[in-house]
């Protein structure tokens, strides 16, 4: 996450209901964090010529620009009314609006987005925003799905990986914001292999195993509760596929947390088939952090 001084939590609109979500949530998370909330909006029709101006002898209000900038007044007045006395500024940038989304990531602490847009079938609305932010974006991204709660746990997926540290970090801070548990699920399918040409045993010790899965979600919670010492923590290893695991467990939780791409994952799914899962499935928003450099 980016921590320089007076970075904003950004967040694209495009006048839809879920943009709306999107901003209720992003003003929580901004004021959670002590952050100013920046509103965004990609105004795509002047890449596509399309005359933005209102005619001449149009009534009051006409024109691509005019309707822009109400969009984000109104999404603007929704985050002061959610939480007053926050920082907010509103912009239009001209672009479409995951190029836009993405040209403010590197200097937001957070990009927040509604995972359905205006027009088109939702689930092609979902791949063409949400989930290329999620996949490129230079800082977390939270997507504002499924139920917003106010209660339960922050849920965070583990697998080992470098990558889920840097999301379990991000769990623990948002927690600890938010005065949650964190709840850490670890979930395995077979035993693991140590090398590209290793064979799986046909029968294995079904406790070593446990065993093992066990210190791998320990070693990657070492030292939160040190640094987050305000965070309660519950922990959870299952046999179990991990997006069948974390959406039960998203079921009553908060957010649940995933890296950009897991252990395992193919190199060419930048997402990576768990996240992306979760940004369709899961019943409660979901934050994709990136890989530390």
């Amino acid at each position: 996450m980016n921590s320089a001084n007076g970075a904003a939590v950004v967040v694209g609109v495009d006048g839809s209901e879920s943009a709306t979500r999107a901003v209720r949530l992003a003003a929580r998370e901004a004021a959670r964090r002590n952050r100013p909330l920046r509103v965004v909006h990609g105004f795509i029709w002047p890449l596509l010529r399309v005359p933005v101006s209102a005619p001449a002898q149009a009534p009051p209000g006409a024109g691509l620009r005019h309707q822009a900038e109400q969009l984000v007044g109104d999404a603007v007045a929704t985050a002061e009314a959610e939480c007053p006395g926050l920082r907010i500024t509103g912009e239009i940038i001209d672009g479409e609006a995951a190029a836009v989304l993405l040209g403010e990531s590197p200097s937001a602490a957070l990009v927040v987005l509604g995972d359905r847009g205006l027009g088109g079938f939702a689930a092609l609305v979902l791949g063409s925003v949400a989930v290329q932010v999620a996949s490129y974006a230079d800082c977390p991204v939270l997507v504002a799905r499924g139920a917003a709660r106010d209660a339960g746990p922050v849920v965070v997926g583990v697998d080992g990986s470098p990558l889920s540290r840097a999301a379990v970090e991000f769990a623990a801070g948002t927690a600890s914001s938010r005065g949650a548990r964190l709840h850490a699920v670890h979930a395995y399918t077979h035993p693991a292999s140590t090398g590209p040409g290793d064979m799986q045993p046909l029968v294995h010790d079904e406790d070593q195993l446990r065993g093992e899965e066990d210190q791998v979600l320990a070693e990657s919670l070492a030292g939160i509760a040190e640094r987050w010492p305000d965070v309660p923590v519950t922990r959870e290893v299952t046999h179990a596929r991990p997006v069948a695991a974390l959406v039960a467990a998203a079921r009553d939780a908060q957010l649940v947390v995933v890296g950009r791409r897991g252990r395992g994952e193919l190199t060419g799914l930048l997402l990576g088939s768990v996240s992306q899962a979760l940004l369709h499935r899961a019943d409660c928003p979901v934050a994709v952090v990136r890989a530390p450099e």
